[in-house]
């Protein structure tokens, strides 16, 4: 994995001229990392912020209470399922979160992922309350942006996308541009990656040597888990998708689920 780590302020870059740009906030379990975009130019970002800054800023204080045309906030989830939009009704709520085994200590959120799917799912309770700093109607599945814009580049039926964060590995799939397959799985050790990946591809009934892989998130070229799934599948490489304009010294793989929260319409919980 990555022990890569950015810190961007374009030379432009101004909090006087805030009210133009868009703040994406993407949150995950004890950490969230920011960018800001003007139009489709990247002109700040930054990662790995604890969590209690969002909700008493001290080294963000500025960033963070400034003005923006737009702010987006991705919010994880400890649990989800897929519930198509024909069958969906706020009303089921309820009973659709009954699979989720939601605790006292976690929130139900309700949003649709994309034109086809409502995505239901539980967030801890202090992230939402973290989130509410910036309006509950911001706030969107933390990866839906990044399912988004893979769905917007004419993904090929047998291309699988990883999107790694830790000890966690997002897969996504889709058929004639349409979501097919999504899930999160946790993982150890390269061997346990490899093994959710092949277990993807068996049940989409895809041939390991014609499927190709693309990564990205916390990753590094080189890293030793591509060449572990470059063994068993016909082509592996990162994730080189842009959704903004992004300096050089930035890797897109990198930034790419953060970026593509630009993407994002905002949704409320419900």
């Amino acid at each position: 994995m990555s022990e890569y780590n950015y810190n961007y302020h374009d030379d432009n870059f101004s909090l006087d001229e805030a009210e133009r740009y868009n703040l994406l906030i993407q949150i995950n379990k004890a950490t969230f990392s920011y960018a800001i975009t003007d139009q489709d130019k990247l002109v700040a970002c930054a990662d790995m912020h604890p969590l209690d800054e969002l909700t008493n800023p001290q080294e963000l204080l500025d960033l963070l209470s400034a003005k923006y045309k737009q702010v987006v906030v991705g919010l994880p989830a400890n649990g989800f399922t897929l519930v198509p939009q024909s069958l969906f009704s706020p009303d089921h709520i309820t009973d659709f979160a009954r699979f989720l085994d939601v605790n006292s200590s976690e929130k139900i959120s309700a949003q649709p992922l994309d034109s086809s799917n409502i995505i239901i799912y539980k967030t801890d309770s202090a992230i939402i309350n973290a989130a509410e700093e910036f309006g509950l109607r911001n706030s969107v599945f933390s990866s839906k942006g990044w399912i988004t814009a893979i769905a917007g580049n004419n993904p090929a039926d047998h291309d699988l996308y990883l999107n790694l964060n830790g000890s966690q590995v997002e897969i996504v799939t889709f058929n004639h541009n349409k979501l097919r397959f999504y899930n999160l799985f946790e993982f150890q050790n390269n061997d346990e990656l490899a093994y959710f990946v092949a277990l993807t591809v068996n049940e989409l009934d895809l041939q390991p040597t014609d499927t190709h892989i693309y990564l990205n998130g916390d990753i590094d070229t080189g890293d030793k888990s591509i060449s572990h799934l470059a063994d068993f599948f016909g082509q592996v490489e990162l994730n080189q998708l842009q959704v903004v304009q992004i300096p050089a010294e930035i890797p897109a793989h990198q930034i790419l689920s953060l970026a593509a929260l630009s993407l994002c319409a905002s949704s409320e919980v419900v």
